[in-house]
């Protein structure tokens, strides 16, 4: 197995974690599927999304595979009036990981993060590895503290 630099910085930091490898499907890189291939639960399976505010800039939003980012939480969260995702091009310039590799740990930067409220509905949850195929599971409340996030509600209501 590889191990990442999210991992080997997760390991340096004490925060216990295991991974869950898959094969990447290229027709189907939405997070759902990751789930399904490795039998975990969408709701406990975390995307990592890098946003470009009008005032503060980057920041990130970790939100459930399963579930859709509302832009004006996000916006209001961070200090902005509006934000948009960051273009798929820029992401590896921007946080030094490609689009389905993108993990909350190890950016280039560190960069103010934001998770979903309902993180802290599970015993733990997964985030990518900062590789395609991969994910870290560990437990939520620790990761959030080591990349000092923020939790808040920032998906769409159902």
């Amino acid at each position: 197995m590889t191990k990442t630099n999210a991992m080997r910085l997760l390991e340096k930091a004490g925060i216990p974690f295991r991974t869950a490898e898959y094969e990447v499907d290229e027709s189907d890189l939405s997070g759902v599927h990751a789930a399904e291939v490795t039998g975990q639960d969408p709701g406990t399976m975390f995307k990592t999304l890098v946003l470009k505010g009008d005032k503060s800039g980057f920041f990130v939003c970790c939100i459930p595979v399963n579930r859709e980012l509302d832009l004006k939480k996000a916006a209001k969260v961070s200090g902005n009036k509006k934000c948009e995702m960051l273009h798929v091009k820029d992401l590896l310039g921007v946080t030094g990981y490609i689009r389905g590799g993108c993990s909350p740990v190890g950016m280039k930067k560190k960069f103010p993060t934001y998770m979903d409220i309902s993180v802290g509905n599970h015993e733990e949850i997964s985030v990518s590895a900062g590789v395609r195929g991969m994910q870290i599971i560990t437990e939520p409340h620790r990761l959030c503290e080591y990349i000092d996030a923020k939790m808040t509600d920032i998906t769409v209501d159902n």
